[in-house]
């Protein structure tokens, strides 16, 4: 049976070096064919460059995690001008999107200037031909959906997805593709969405290093996780899990142009 995956969102930089190398060593063990390396700001972006240089395998994204403060202008200017050299070795912009959690913490944070660094960074998917990588959940996919629609963005990836039923149907009405983690083996949101998610428009992902529970309690988060997503997504289908492993690494490899 064909086991190829491909981890369609992962943080290759913030694991230890030690660990990225047990990764990457244990790739193809593990049945596990790209990784797409996603940036938090632009030292991410650079050293996910240059693991893409070193390693085919590691497919680049540059973006600003909306989870922190916002980025100094010298730096965005830096991010975007990196994507404009760089873009012929890019898999995508992101990761991008808008503060939710920042948000709970810090209910009196101004999400405007965020709007503004996602608009941004749209009209630079727009103009280099890449897909964009959101994170956007809850009330603020519905936002991202909106601007997404001005933009005439197809090529639209929600990382992690969460959000009701409304807001989902929306995401998949227009096209565009979420993903994942391991917490669909153990989380009853995450399987409800999976439920109701062609397998057209479904990716797997580990968000590593992410930890997670259950079964993974206290463990690396690693590619080879997926393995368990996809088994799972099977039985909540009632399909073959070879037909599933099919499904989902051809949706990952269109969307990614792989």
């Amino acid at each position: 049976m064909n086991r190829n995956v491909i981890d369609a969102h992962i943080h290759l930089d913030m694991y230890e070096d030690y660990e990225r190398v047990q990764i990457l060593e244990e790739l193809e063990a593990t049945s596990v064919e790209s990784l797409i390396a996603v940036s938090n700001n632009l030292a991410s972006s650079l050293r996910q460059l240059e693991f893409a240089r070193m390693d085919s395998r590691v497919k680049p994204a540059i973006g600003y995690h909306p989870e922190q403060s916002l980025p100094s202008e010298r730096e965005l200017e830096g991010i975007m001008q990196l994507i404009d050299d760089k873009h012929d070795c890019l898999i995508a912009i992101g990761e991008v999107g808008l503060p939710y959690y920042l948000r709970q913490e810090e209910p009196e944070i101004d999400v405007a200037p965020y709007v503004n660094l996602l608009e941004r960074f749209m009209h630079k998917a727009v103009d280099c031909d890449l897909p964009i990588v959101l994170h956007a959940i809850y009330e603020d996919a519905e936002l991202v959906c909106d601007m997404l629609e001005s933009y005439h963005i197809t090529q639209a990836h929600f990382h992690w997805f969460k959000g009701d039923d409304a807001v989902l149907e929306r995401v998949l009405r227009n096209g565009y593709v979420l993903s994942v983690t391991p917490d669909v083996t153990y989380e009853q949101e995450i399987q409800h969405i999976v439920k109701q998610t062609p397998l057209s428009q479904l990716m797997v992902e580990t968000d590593g290093p992410w930890p997670f529970i259950g079964r993974f309690a206290e463990k690396m988060t690693h590619p080879s996780m997926m393995h368990h997503s996809i088994e799972t997504i099977a039985d909540i289908k009632g399909m073959r899990v070879e037909e599933v492993y099919r499904q989902i690494y051809e949706t990952t490899r269109k969307f990614y142009r792989i």
